[in-house]
C-alpha cells in the first residue's frame, strides 16, 4: 500500500482512521472538515491492535501506543502512521518503510512552548521566584536575601540555534539582552540567522555570558557538553539553564560550582536520570530550579500537535501529500518494494560518513550503480541526506525537509549513475568531504539477501553489516594489533562481532603505510575504553561510530 496520488479520487467516508492515544478533540473536528470520521480506540494492547487494524488506512498515536512490526504487518490497508509529537521511537519505521507506509510527525508544534519554558526558567533564576514563593508561604519575609538581577543589558548565551534555540534567542533580544549564540553548523557564517544576535565560539560564549541556555540534541559529541572544565571556564556568577536534553550537563559539577559560588544558579527541566534518584546533588538546593520535563506540556502545544497531525494525515490520504514524513516519500509500489533495503543502506552510509569526518559534511558525491541506475533514486538521495544531517542536530530531519536543511548548511549532493556495478548486481558509492575537501572519506555498499552490507571503506574492501557500534582505527601495520585490541575489549567486557583489518590498496606494499581497522562490538564502549585504545603505541587515530540497531531483512521485492 502506498499513499494515494493527488490525481486519485478517494471517497473520504470510506477512509478508516484510528486514533490510538488521547488526543485533543480538535483533531476529530479537523478530520470532519475533510469528510473523515475517525475511530477513537485508546489503551489497546499490541494483540488488541493487531486484531483491529485490518482495513485501517491511518493510525494516529502520541507516545503510549507502540506501532510494532506485527501491527504494521496486520494492517493490510495502512498508508500512514501519524505521531502527534516529535519522536517516533514508538513506531517501527523500518517495518513501515518495507510495507510502503509513511510515518510522519509534527516537529514544530511544541517549539514555542519549550522555548518559553527556557525563558521562564531564566526569569525565575534571575529573581529567585520559586524560593520567594516557598519562603512567603512558610511565613518568612526576608526581601534582602532575595535580591535578584535584571535581565536588560545582561548577556544571554544560546548554545544551539535549531528551531527552539532561535525562538529563545529572539525572545532574549526582545527582553533587551545582549544575545550571543554558538552552533557548530554555522561555523564560518558571517551573520546569525536571528536578527539582533551575534555568533561566537563556545569558549567565548561561556566566558562572557551571564545566562547560558542549552538547545542541542543528546549525542556522543554533546554528552556532558557542559563539563566540569567548561563550567570552570564560565563567567563567575553566571546562571545555567537546560531545558533541552538530560545528559548535556555534568550535574555533579554544577552542584560543586554552586557550592563554591562560581555559579549563581541553575535551572533544569531535564536530567540525566528522570526522576532524579535519592541524594541527587541538585535536589534540595535553593539556588537550583527543577521541573519534571514539562517543556512541551502546554495546552497550546498539545492542541497544535493534534491539529497538525490531523491535517497532515488527511492531506496524505486524500491528496498524497506527505508533510513531515520521516521515512520514504510516495513512489511507485514496485520501486518502493525494490528500494526498501537500499533505503536502510543509504541512511546508514550517511550516518557513518557524518561520524567519520572531523568536520561538518559539505559535499556528497553519490553514484547509483547497476539496476539502481534505472530506478527512481530520489528516496535513496533523501535517505543519504537524512543519515548525514540527522547526526548532530535537534531538528527533526526527514525526507521532506532534508533538502532544505542541506541547502541551509551549504551541503551539496552530486549524483551519478553507472549501468555497470562491477562484481555486484547493485552498488551505492558515496564520498563525503568537508569544506574545501580537507577531510574526505568514501563508503560503498550493496544488499545481499535483502540485508545491507558495506563492501568498501576508503580503499579497503570489507564485508560489514552497517549496524551497532564500530571501533574505527588508523594504525601502524605491526604484529599484535588484534591481540592487544582484543585484550582491551575483553577487559572492558565488550564482545567482538566482526573484525576487518588491512592496508588500503593505495599503500602499494609500503611497510610504513597506515593500516585500517573496523571492529564491530556488541555494546557501546565507554570514553575510558576509547582513551585506552588511543594510548596504544601503534594507534594513530581511533573513534567509535554508531550505526544504529540491527536491521531486519526487508520483505521480498515484487
Amino acid at each position: 500500500m502506498i499513499p494515494p496520488r493527488a490525481d486519485t479520487e478517494v471517497a473520504p467516508e470510506t477512509l478508516r482512521v484510528l486514533i490510538c492515544d488521547d488526543l485533543s478533540p480538535e483533531a476529530a473536528r479537523v478530520f470532519a472538515e475533510y469528510g473523515i470520521k475517525p475511530e477513537i480506540c485508546t489503551g489497546l494492547s499490541e494483540d488488541e491492535l493487531v486484531a483491529k487494524v485490518a482495513g485501517v488506512h491511518a493510525l494516529i498515536v502520541r507516545s503510549a501506543t507502540k506501532i510494532t512490526r506485527r501491527v504494521i504487518a496486520a494492517a493490510d490497508s495502512l498508508a500512514v502512521v501519524g505521531r502527534a509529537g516529535v519522536g517516533v521511537d514508538n513506531v517501527d519505521c523500518v517495518a513501515a518503510t518495507e510495507h510502503g507506509v509513511v510515518v510522519m510527525n509534527t516537529p514544530t508544534g511544541n517549539t514555542t512552548t519549550t522555548a518559553e519554558l527556557a525563558i521562564a526558567l531564566m526569569v525565575s533564576l534571575a529573581r529567585h521566584i520559586p524560593r520567594a514563593d516557598r519562603e512567603t508561604r512558610a511565613g518568612i519575609w526576608k526581601k534582602k536575601a532575595l535580591t535578584g538581577t535584571q535581565l536588560t543589558g545582561k548577556q544571554l548565551g544560546v548554545i544551539g540555534l535549531g528551531r527552539i534555540g532561535r525562538v529563545v534567542a529572539a525572545r532574549g533580544v526582545g527582553l533587551g539582552m545582549q544575545v550571543v549564540a554558538h552552533d557548530p553548523y554555522l561555523a564560518g557564517a558571517e551573520t546569525s540567522p536571528v536578527e539582533g544576535t551575534t555568533l561566537a565560539s563556545l569558549d567565548d560564549l561561556l566566558a562572557t555570558s551571564d545566562f547560558v541556555t542549552l538547545h542541542v540534541p543528546i549525542l556522543d559529541s554533546t554528552r556532558n557538553l557542559i563539563s566540569a572544565e567548561r563550567i570552570a571556564a564560565m563567567k563567575p556568577g553566571a546562571r545555567l539553564i537546560n531545558a533541552a536534553r538530560g545528559g548535556l550537563v555534568d550535574e555533579a559539577a554544577v552542584a560543586a560550582a554552586l557550592e563554591s559560588g562560581h555559579l549563581a544558579g541553575a535551572a533544569f527541566d531535564v536530567l540525566a536520570e528522570e526522576p532524579p534518584p535519592a541524594g541527587h546533588p541538585l535536589v534540595g538546593r535553593d539556588d537550583v530550579i527543577l521541573t519534571p520535563h514539562i517543556g512541551a506540556s502546554s495546552n497550546e502545544a498539545q492542541l497544535n500537535v493534534a491539529i497538525d497531525i490531523a491535517h497532515q494525515v488527511a492531506r496524505l490520504l486524500l491528496e498524497g501529500r506527505a508533510d513531515n514524513a520521516v521515512n520514504a516519500p510516495a513512489v511507485s509500489a514496485s520501486d518502493l518494494a525494490f528500494l526498501a533495503p537500499y533505503l536502510n543502506l543509504a541512511e546508514r552510509m550517511g550516518r557513518y560518513l557524518a561520524q567519520r569526518l572531523d568536520g561538518p559534511v559539505r559535499k556528497l558525491e553519490a553514484t547509483w550503480e547497476g539496476e539502481l541506475s534505472e530506478r527512481d533514486t530520489r528516496p535513496l538521495a533523501l535517505a543519504l541526506l537524512s543519515g548525514v544531517l540527522g547526526h548532530g542536530t535537534d531538528r527533526g530531519v526527514n525526507f521532506v525537509n532534508a533538502p532544505a536543511i542541506a541547502e541551509e548548511r551549504g551541503l551539496r549532493l552530486l549524483e551519478g549513475r553507472e549501468a555497470d556495478a562491477g562484481a555486484f548486481q547493485n552498488l551505492i558509492k558515496v564520498r563525503a568531504s568537508t569544506q574545501g575537501g580537507g577531510d574526505s572519506h568514501l563508503v560503498a555498499g550493496t544488499v545481499f539477501g535483502r540485508r545491507p552490507r558495506f563492501v568498501r571503506i576508503d580503499d579497503l574492501h570489507v564485508d560489514l553489516a552497517p549496524e551497532g557500534h564500530m571501533l574505527v582505527t588508523d594504525h601502524d601495520d605491526v604484529p599484535g594489533v588484534v591481540g592487544r585490541l582484543g585484550t582491551l575489549l575483553g577487559q572492558s567486557g565488550l564482545n567482538i562481532r566482526r573484525i576487518e583489518l588491512g592496508k588500503p590498496s593505495r599503500s602499494g606494499g609500503d611497510p610504513g603505510a597506515c593500516a585500517q581497522g573496523f571492529l564491530q562490538i556488541d555494546a557501546q564502549p565507554s570514553e575510558a575504553f576509547l582513551a585506552s585504545v588511543r594510548d596504544l603505541d601503534f594507534i594513530r587515530e581511533a573513534r567509535i561510530v554508531h550505526l544504529g540497531p540491527s536491521i531486519e531483512p526487508a520483505g521480498s521485492a515484487s
